[in-house]
C-alpha cells in the first residue's frame, strides 16, 4: 500500500495520507505557557512537509502538572486566540492536527515545585536521577474526578480553537499509563487490582471526552504496547485494553512503548543502521491491529519509506514518524517526489542508559529549536553539547514557570 493513500477514520473524517508527524516534546511555550511564535513557526515547517496528520507535543491539562518547563498548557480560555493561530497553521496544507493531552502523574520534576500525583505513592526508580523527580501523593476520588474533568475541558477548548481532534496520552509512564501498570498502581479499590480496574480511568476519560465534543472531532489514544519492565504492563494487557476501547468511539490508537524508567520509545540509541531496527514496535502493533476495530498507528524509529510500506503491508493503518521529521521536516514530500531520503542521528554509545536517554532527547530538541528559529537542523551536533544546552534551557524555563505560577496564584 502506498503511504500516500488516504485513511478514513471511524467518525467519517479523512486523513489525506498514512504518514503522521508523531508527538515530540518541544518545550517551546511562551512566558504565559501558551503556543509561542517559535512553536507556530516549527509547525509551519511540518505542515509544509506533507504529513497527513500532525500530533502536537504534550499539551498539559493542568498548569500544576507539567512534563517539563516550557510546556504548553490549555486549561481555560485565556490564550485561546494563540491556540487558534496554531491550529490554522497546522491545518494550512490539508493535514489533520490533533492536540496530545497529557498529565504527567509522578513523572514531574521536583524543581518545578509542585505536588506530584499518582495512583499510588510509588516513586520513580532511576538510580541517582530519582532525586530529580517529586515523590507522588496517592490520588483520592476527588483528584481522579478532577483529572477526568480537566481532560474533558481541554478537549472542548481544543475543538473551539479549531484543532481536528485530540490524542489522550496513556503511554510512556505518564498518569494514565501509571494507572494501567501494576508496578505503579498498587491500589485495592475500583481503580486498581485487575486490569479492568486499572484501565478504568483511561476508559472514563475517553468516554467523557467523546461525549463532550462533536462526532466529527477525532478522539484518539496513545497506548504502550508494553512497559518493558518485568511485572509491568505487557502486550497481552495492551490487547485487552484495545478490546475495551473497541466498545467506545475511538478513531485511532497509536502504539508506542516504555517510560522514563525504561525508555524503549527511543529504541536502541547506539545503532540505527539496519531496517530491522526501524519500526521497533511493529511486532506488537501487528498483534494489536488484529483485535482492534479502529485504525492502529505505530511509532518508533521509522525513517525510510520502505519501512512505512512494510508497516502498512502488515495491516497497521498509519506510520508515526518523530525524530526523522525533526531532522528533515520535508521528508513526506521528498518521498512523494521519489527521493530515497532516510535522515538519522549519529549512534550514541554511552554506557549510562539514563544519561544516554537524556542526551538523545536533548539532541532531538536541539533540532526542534533550530527549526523553530527558521534555521536548518544540525544532526551532527555533539550529544554532550546538546545536553548541556538543554540543561541550561531547562533551568531558565523552570525559573520562568515558577514566576508564572506565582503570578497566577495572586491573580
Amino acid at each position: 500500500m502506498s503511504p500516500f493513500q488516504p485513511l478514513q477514520l471511524p467518525n467519517g473524517t479523512t486523513i489525506p495520507n498514512r504518514i503522521a508527524k508523531a508527538a515530540m516534546e518541544e518545550n517551546l511555550a511562551d512566558a504565559e505557557q501558551g503556543p509561542s511564535a517559535e512553536l507556530r513557526r516549527l509547525y509551519q515547517r511540518w505542515a509544509d512537509g506533507g504529513a497527513g496528520l500532525l500530533l502536537s507535543g504534550n499539551v498539559m491539562i493542568d498548569r500544576r502538572a507539567m512534563t517539563g518547563p516550557g510546556g504548553v498548557v490549555l486549561e481555560d480560555e485565556r490564550q485561546l486566540e494563540g491556540f487558534r493561530q496554531w491550529a490554522r497553521i497546522g491545518r494550512s496544507q490539508g493535514a489533520q492536527f490533533w492536540l496530545q493531552l497529557n498529565h504527567p502523574g509522578r513523572q514531574i520534576q521536583a524543581s518545578l515545585g509542585q505536588q506530584a500525583l499518582a495512583p499510588s505513592s510509588v516513586a520513580l526508580e532511576l538510580g541517582r536521577l530519582s532525586r530529580l523527580f517529586a515523590v507522588p501523593k496517592t490520588m483520592d476520588e476527588a483528584d481522579i474526578a478532577e483529572v477526568i474533568r480537566r481532560f474533558v475541558r481541554t478537549a472542548q477548548l481544543a475543538e473551539q480553537a479549531g484543532f481536528s481532534g485530540v490524542q489522550i496520552h496513556a503511554a510512556h509512564g505518564y498518569l494514565l499509563s501509571q494507572f494501567l501498570s501494576p508496578l505503579s498502581n498498587r491500589r485495592s479499590d475500583q481503580w486498581g487490582g485487575p486490569l479492568e480496574n486499572r484501565a478504568r480511568l483511561l476508559l472514563e476519560v475517553v468516554r467523557a471526552v467523546r461525549a463532550a465534543v462533536a462526532p466529527q472531532f477525532c478522539v484518539a489514544v496513545k497506548l504502550n504496547s508494553a512497559d518493558f519492565q518485568r511485572g509491568g504492563f505487557d502486550a497481552e494487557d495492551a490487547c485487552r485494553v484495545v478490546q475495551m476501547l473497541n466498545e467506545l468511539d475511538v478513531d485511532l490508537v497509536e502504539l508506542s512503548g516504555g517510560s522514563y524508567e525504561a525508555p524503549a520509545m527511543q529504541g536502541d540509541v547506539r545503532d540505527g543502521r539496519s531496517l530491522a531496527r526501524e519500526a521497533y514496535f511493529l511486532e506488537f502493533a501487528e498483534r494489536i491491529a488484529g483485535v482492534a476495530r479502529m485504525p492502529v498507528m505505530v511509532t518508533g524509529g521509522i525513517r525510510r519509506r520502505a519501512v512505512v510500506e512494510q508497516v502498512l503491508a502488515s495491516g497497521v493503518a498509519m506510520a508515526g514518524i518523530a525524530t526523522a521529521l525533526a531532522i528533515n521536516p520535508q521528508l513526506p514530500r521528498e518521498w512523494l517526489a521519489g527521493r530515497d531520503s532516510h535522515p538519522q542521528l549519529a549512534p550514541l554509545r554511552w554506557k549510562n542508559k539514563a544519561l544516554a536517554s537524556l542526551a538523545y532527547m536533548a539532541v532531538v530538541k536541539f533540532q526542534l529549536r533550530r527549526l523553530s528559529r527558521g534555521r536548518l537542523p544540525h544532526p551532527q551536533v555533539s550529544p554532550l553539547r546538546a545536553l548541556l544546552l538543554e540543561q541550561f534551557a531547562t533551568a531558565r524555563r523552570t525559573r520562568q514557570y515558577r514566576r508564572w505560577m506565582a503570578a497566577r496564584a495572586t491573580s
